[in-house]
């Protein structure tokens, strides 16, 4: 007797065919392709990179010269030292703290408009500083409206630049940094001429400052172009960060450093005019940004290749505080030019280590991203309140520098101690050890001889904008 076969009707294959169809759309929907690889080059990422400098020579540039602001409304404004430091202080915390909302927003597929808004608020901001006539007044354009435009249009124009560049990111981003030294310059030196020397004064400096923006801008404005689809939102914190030793002592030490970092930047000028009686401190303060080129470059491309980022950011910072406890007993104006070329070298190599060690801050590289943006905010604080404390206590002691040093000093010193922290925390006290602090997240083939260079700012914001999955947006 033959077994029966069993038959099942075509239908039941249809519609198990048109489940696994369904299930497999299903997957495709939760599971969108990849995108393609930066093409590290070409004409389109490379013209990038060229726009990215003229924005790093309009925001940073602009930040990094606010001691020839500070020199010319210590005269003009009758108002403290401390009170004109707020204007500079505020604007870049600005430009820290709002970027990382305008990166967000960039995230979500705005690009486009965060940047023109940015522009439009930096060129506002300077129009109507050249019409101010008041501390307050001055206060709200030039630190606020100026600021927030500088961090409107800075970190979204960061984060569309990494999209283009991956294995040569770090040179592409060398070169665009340039741009902030160039700034560093040419502002400066453009206000002081034409404010003392030609007579221009200060409503139509400020204008001129405003249509060199205006026509730098516009390529930036119509050639940006994002590569990258917009990215879905994610957490704003990561929470298990607030139990991470190293993470919480590395976070104290960047917050102290740049407590107490940028004091030679804004009172540097003062200092020699009033104290060593140099009649032209612009000169100190060219040399102040200038040698950043090398302090940004030398250094890391030490710590890349032998001794690792965190040991050769600790001695670097202990050596800084030194300088600053010396910087007290400075009585010459030769004694005052060698100071700035020592700091402008050692505070140039933490402005690029300090971020690029940032970055590393996690096991987790999908929550780089938020970590960064965690510390980001947190270290935009120390940039907001760091001179203007340095101004009160230079008002209380009557003109005397030697508290405000002190306080730099000693902010800069707790700072490598943190750090210091933080390493053992991390990698133990065994100093043979070059990457015991970092979890690696590029392949060796990635880091080239000038991968940190300015790194820091790529490194701090960039990562914070395009993390794969820890990156926070709004979705529109």
């Amino acid at each position: 007797m033959q077994p029966r076969k069993e038959t099942y009707p075509a239908t039941d294959v249809r519609i198990q065919s048109d489940i696994e169809t369904d299930k497999a759309g299903l997957s495709d929907q939760e599971s969108p392709a990849k995108p393609s690889a930066p093409p590290d080059g070409g004409a389109t990422a490379w013209l990038h990179v060229v726009l990215m400098h003229i924005v790093f020579f309009n925001t940073w540039g602009v930040a990094n010269g606010y001691g020839v602001f500070q020199e010319y409304y210590s005269r003009t404004l009758g108002e403290t030292e401390s009170s004109i430091a707020w204007v500079g202080s505020v604007q870049v915390f600005f430009l820290f703290a709002i970027g990382v909302a305008a990166g967000r927003v960039t995230d979500a597929g705005h690009f486009r408009v965060t940047f023109t808004i940015g522009v439009f608020l930096q060129l506002l901001g300077l129009f109507m500083t050249s019409l101010c006539t008041t501390y307050w007044q001055i206060f709200l354009a030039q630190a606020v409206c100026l600021g927030i435009g500088n961090g409107c249009t800075f970190c979204p124009a960061l984060s569309i630049l990494s999209q283009y560049f991956q294995k040569y990111r770090a040179f592409a981003v060398g070169l665009a940094a340039a741009g902030a030294a160039v700034g560093g310059l040419v502002y400066p030196v453009l206000i002081h001429w034409l404010i003392f020397h030609d007579d221009f004064g200060f409503p139509w400096t400020l204008r001129i400052m405003g249509f060199i923006m205006l026509a730098t801008y516009l390529p930036c404005i119509f050639l940006f172009k994002p590569r990258l689809p917009p990215r879905k939102s994610g957490d704003w914190t990561d929470k298990s960060a607030f139990t991470d030793v190293p993470f919480i002592f590395f976070s104290l030490s960047m917050f102290f450093n740049f407590w107490g970092l940028y004091l030679a930047f804004f009172y540097l000028g003062t200092f020699a005019r009033d104290k060593i009686g140099i009649s032209e401190p612009i000169y100190l303060l060219m040399v102040l940004n200038g040698v950043g080129i090398i302090g940004r470059i030398a250094p890391t491309i030490v710590a890349d290749k032998w001794v690792g980022m965190l040991n050769m950011l600790i001695p670097i910072s202990f050596a800084a505080s030194l300088l600053v406890y010396c910087w007290a007993a400075v009585s010459s104006a030769a004694g005052l030019y060698v100071f700035a070329v020592i700091y402008g070298l050692l505070a140039a190599a933490l402005q690029a280590l300090f971020p690029a060690v940032a970055t590393t801050m996690t096991p987790d590289p999908s929550r780089t991203g938020t970590r960064v943006g965690m510390i980001l905010g947190f270290v935009s604080f120390a940039n907001l309140t760091g001179p203007a404390i340095c101004g009160a206590i230079l008002q209380k002691q009557g003109g005397d520098y030697r508290g405000a040093q002190m306080f730099g000093a000693s902010s800069i010193f707790l700072g490598a101690s943190m750090a210091l922290a933080a390493r053992i925390a991390k990698a133990g006290t065994d100093l043979k050890r070059k990457d015991g602090f970092f979890f690696v997240l590029f392949e060796p083939s990635l880091s080239g001889t000038l991968d940190r260079e300015f790194d820091g700012l790529i490194n701090l914001i960039g990562f914070m904008l395009h993390a794969r999955e820890g990156i926070p947006a709004i979705n529109f």
